[in-house]
């Protein structure tokens, strides 16, 4: 997965635990033998999985994916002779719509998490880029719909403020150029202006060669967790009722733009999406918003 598929290591570590949580039930502390387990042991796995453990149906599908990759690895190495798991089912995929934000939710959480420019320089340094850090990611998150681990891993050199784009390392290593809006690129600038000031001494940070477009306190790479706790609590701050992630922005970002008019296949550039399948989902979203404006205000719906 790591060296032919070159899967991201998020995807590496979710294979690693759920194979790890696989072995560890079907073996105990025994000695590991994959050619001995047969059917009747994996089916015990994943019903105790949903019985007993209680995890959802997509978290158990991911886990027999992962099992059932690694058999076919097996396989085809000749370490076993048949995929006992082959025709094993997952429970069924009930795929529910992704949750967004309206526009003036977004407009809401963005305006509310600019700083005011008057204040900067009465702030330690380092507030100062902490906040503009703050405004600058969640308005790249909705200005380019990308993912927040692609976000994470964005370096300073694949920002071109002047051609107003960025250069985005999506699934599959596969590199897409995103857009980006004037309020983004604000930002962003003035971030990589106190970004400049406040590390600048402080080479050790990072190691040569490594130039993280969004640093934390201590001058190294911001991470996608941080990034999720950080629009939490930016989301509170903002009065905006829900849960959300920093998904939900690239959500919105689809949602919103097909709502304006937007060609499909474009949203689907613009999104790294290999399939258009995938995209689809959002103009069942549109759909439904535009049924729920509907039932709230027509007088005989």
């Amino acid at each position: 997965m790591r060296v032919e598929r070159d899967d991201s290591p998020n995807t590496l570590d979710a294979y690693m635990r759920d194979l790890a949580q696989f072995a560890g039930f079907v073996f105990k502390r025994g000695k590991i033998d994959w050619k001995s387990v047969g059917l009747e042991e994996g089916s015990k796995f994943f019903g105790a999985l949903m019985r007993d453990m209680g995890l959802g149906a997509a978290t158990v599908r991911r886990k027999l994916s992962a099992v059932k990759t690694f058999y076919n690895f097996l396989v085809r190495e000749g370490e076993v002779a048949e995929n006992p798991f082959a025709d094993l089912r997952g429970p069924g995929k009930k795929r529910g719509l992704p949750k967004v934000l309206t526009f003036w939710e977004v407009k809401d959480l963005l305006d509310k998490t600019k700083p005011d420019a008057g204040k900067l320089p009465g702030m330690k340094p380092l507030e100062a880029y902490a906040v503009l850090r703050d405004w600058a990611v969640l308005e790249l998150l909705y200005s380019t719909g990308a993912r927040v681990g692609e976000v994470a891993a964005l370096d300073v050199g694949g920002v071109d403020l002047e051609a107003g784009s960025v250069v985005v390392m999506g699934k599959r290593r596969k590199e897409r150029v995103c857009p980006l809006g004037r309020p983004a690129m604000e930002a962003l600038g003035k971030m990589l202006e106190w970004e400049n000031l406040v590390f600048a001494h402080r080479p050790e940070a990072c190691a040569p060669g490594d130039e993280p477009l969004f640093r934390n306190r201590r001058g190294t790479r911001l991470t996608a967790r941080s990034i999720e706790r950080m629009m939490n609590t930016r989301i509170a701050a903002a009065g905006i009722r829900g849960t959300f992630s920093p998904h939900s922005l690239r959500h919105s970002y689809a949602t919103h733009l097909l709502d304006a008019g937007a060609d499909l296949r474009a949203v689907q550039e613009l999104l790294g999406h290999e399939s258009l399948s995938t995209t689809q989902i959002y103009t069942h979203v549109s759909v439904e918003r535009l049924k729920e404006v509907y039932h709230r205000t027509h007088p005989r719906a």
